[in-house]
């Protein structure tokens, strides 16, 4: 069995200070993928470059304080790819990819972090112009290797996936647009939205991001915006997914699927 869990943390260092290290330590996941590490390589050199017995493997992005992905994982990958090849993405620190080869199989594990078009015009313009990027990138991916992308898409795909669908379609994080390409993803069958084909009717429960206005927590008006996205062979392996709300490490909750299959 493997277990995967992806976590938008919001600042490693905030996070840790909210008992994170803990955390996994109990959960023992063997893969933690993270987003928003909003630190650089010296920052977590000597002090987050492990987690819990897990090897971190990172994308710092060139601003400090800034995005960041990485990818804890118990066992050693036989490559590491860092970037889609975009300058104008990579200098964000928004995806890094574990590969684990061997003569039976090529397997691939993403942590991205999609850019967030919320505060607004501008930033909207460089999701569409990601969205665009990374499409491509994906369908090169699912063509070649058995692949599970974790993270923040900072997309709600359908009605079901926040809680207020009907005030928010003119906002970033629902727009008519970013639906549609989440639509194109999974239209085909090379990707497969796992938490979506575990729990086909989850409404509120599957919220894994809470505003922190307001009382957004408290009444659970959320947003599911992190993803457990496979190749259809992984996605067949997924046998329950988890959401941690115990404990706030940020404003999301860590999302874990348990697989039947081994890396």
């Amino acid at each position: 069995m493997l277990t995967v869990t992806t976590l938008n943390l919001n600042g490693i260092r905030s996070a840790a200070s909210k008992g994170l290290a803990d955390w996994v330590a109990a959960a023992a996941p063997d893969l933690l993928c993270v987003q928003e590490l909003k630190a650089q390589p010296q920052d977590l050199a000597g002090r987050f470059d492990t987690l819990a017995g897990l090897r971190g493997h990172f994308h710092c992005a060139a601003r400090k304080g800034y995005s960041g992905v990485g990818i804890y994982s118990r066992h050693e990958p036989s490559d590491v790819v860092v970037g889609i090849g975009v300058p104008e993405f990579d200098d964000e620190g928004r995806y890094v990819e574990l590969r684990f080869d061997t003569p039976a199989h090529k397997r691939s594990v993403v942590s991205v972090y999609f850019p967030s078009g919320s505060s607004g015009d501008e930033r909207q313009q460089a999701k569409f112009r990601f969205l665009d990027e990374i499409a491509p990138q994906l369908a090169r991916l699912a063509a070649t290797r058995e692949c599970l992308v974790c993270g923040d898409i900072n997309i709600a795909h359908t009605e079901r996936d926040l809680k207020n669908w009907r005030s928010n379609q003119k906002n970033s994080g629902f727009l008519p647009e970013e639906r549609a390409w989440m639509t194109r993803l999974l239209a085909d069958g090379a990707w497969v939205d796992v938490y979506r084909r575990l729990y086909p009717d989850a409404g509120e429960e599957g919220y894994t991001w809470w505003s922190n206005r307001g009382q957004a927590w408290a009444k659970n008006v959320g947003w599911r915006i992190d993803y457990h996205l496979a190749t259809p062979g992984w996605a067949a392996a997924a046998r329950d997914a988890t959401i941690y709300k115990a404990q706030r490490f940020s404003d999301h909750a860590p999302l874990t699927v348990t697989y039947a299959l081994g890396l």
